[in-house]
């Protein structure tokens, strides 16, 4: 095994976030002799990140841990493109308005996560609209073009993909690679970045990018990438049962979000605490060795280590005790995530498939009349077997009601 000179490569690796890289050897030195920048771009695709992103805000934050500088690229310029990678069709286009307000939500994750300031190691927030908009058509073309063949773009994976499945690639899509090539460039001059990150599926963008640097400036630059996070069933990182695993609290609750990482599946619970806390390699080997019910307990070690990190620590342990309340007696703990309920409505009596609906359990009526067919859904506690029930303010338990589909998904309805 590889020894690494570098705090960073060493934890990188032995962490498991490395899936390639364009010179490992090159950047340990590097990172051994002086402080590294670095820098993972993020397009704004919405107004919060999911913990689909979580693995690459990470690695910023291993690269701040080890002495190094986070860039943080908001793509505000490459939203207005959408990147083709990993897609089977063209991104919605995004008006400059959305664009602007997503941007300040994705921030808020940040800010949890890394130290973001004006020190040596702090985190910068860098747009790469700074540039990109000051380019005009002819000269890009001029300036970049000819150091980019057709032949070798449509080698690159996600182009290849989107092709083999007969799916049409706009030539505005076309022209994203080129795009992020660019930023790595400007990242290079602006503020001496050397280092790009990103997940396997930017692979091919990345090595566009470090070409690009050493062609025009011949500047010795690096490309990392991570493995893409999917469960031991194979399912991709970033969703549960109730869909999308939001980072910002305004989308996701943080009891919702403890759950997630509580509901881990055993193979992934030694992986997902290298990866998304900052637990001792040490000790994770230790936990990795529980079984039965003390492997229950490593997975609530690992909810309140990743929601206190993004939530803080009272929320993972108002999570915990809420859970605990929930499963063990019964109750209905505060923490629950929550749904208004019409006042004036509940008086006539208020079906429990607008329960459902109202809660995010079910987009439509006709699922939640299946969840109530499949036997999972109870209304304080007691099993929903007639997809007609109604609920009125004799349901009422503290001022609210309590609705539940299936072991995992709770939710308070409160008076609106």
């Amino acid at each position: 095994m590889t020894e690494y000179k570098s705090d960073l490569i060493k934890t990188l690796v032995s962490r498991g976030y490395l899936n390639q890289a364009t010179d490992i050897e090159g950047l340990d030195e590097a990172a051994a002799s002086q402080p590294v920048t670095g820098y993972i771009g993020f397009d704004i695709t919405a107004d919060s990140l999911h913990v689909g992103s979580l693995v690459q805000i990470m690695m910023l934050r291993r690269m701040q841990q080890a002495g190094h500088k986070p860039i943080i690229l908001v793509g505000t310029g490459t939203t207005k493109i959408g990147d083709p990678s990993g897609k089977d069709q063209s991104r919605k286009m995004q008006t400059d308005a959305d664009i602007a307000a997503n941007k300040v939500g994705i921030l808020k994750a940040f800010g949890k996560l890394l130290t973001i300031g004006d020190g040596p190691t702090d985190a910068i927030v860098v747009d790469n609209d700074e540039w990109l908009s000051k380019f005009g058509y002819l000269e890009f073309l001029r300036e970049y073009g000819p150091h980019f063949t057709i032949n070798r773009m449509m080698t690159f994976e996600s182009v290849k993909l989107r092709l083999e499945r007969e799916q049409p690639l706009t030539f505005l899509e076309f022209n994203y690679m080129l795009l992020q090539a660019v930023d790595f460039l400007e990242l290079s001059r602006r503020y001496n970045c050397t280092l790009q990150l990103g997940g396997g599926d930017q692979w091919g963008n990345i090595i566009n990018g470090v070409e690009l640097c050493r062609r025009i400036d011949q500047k010795p630059v690096f490309g990392f990438t991570t493995p893409l996070i999917t469960t031991a069933s194979g399912a991709k990182m970033g969703k549960s049962e109730s869909g999308a695993v939001w980072l910002n609290d305004d989308r996701l609750s943080p009891y919702e979000y403890w759950q997630f990482w509580r509901n881990t599946e055993d193979a992934d619970v030694g992986r997902f605490l290298r990866l998304f806390t900052d637990v001792p390699l040490g000790e994770i080997a230790e936990l990795e060795t529980a079984e039965g019910a003390e492997l229950n307990q490593v997975k609530v070690r690992l909810a309140n280590e990743a929601t206190a990190m993004l939530h803080g620590a009272k929320a993972a342990k108002e999570a915990e005790e809420t859970a605990r309340a929930t499963f063990a007696s019964g109750g209905s703990g505060g923490a629950l995530p929550s749904f208004e309920i019409d006042t004036a409505a509940l008086s006539d009596g208020v079906p429990v498939l607008s329960l459902l609906t109202g809660a995010g359990f079910a987009d439509s009526n006709g699922e939640a009349k299946r969840l109530v067919k499949g036997g999972g859904v109870r209304v304080n506690g007691e099993v929903v077997a007639d997809p007609q029930a109604v609920v009125t303010t004799k349901d009422l338990v503290d001022g609210a009601i309590k609705v539940s589909a299936g072991k995992k998904r709770h939710a308070l309805g409160k008076l609106a």
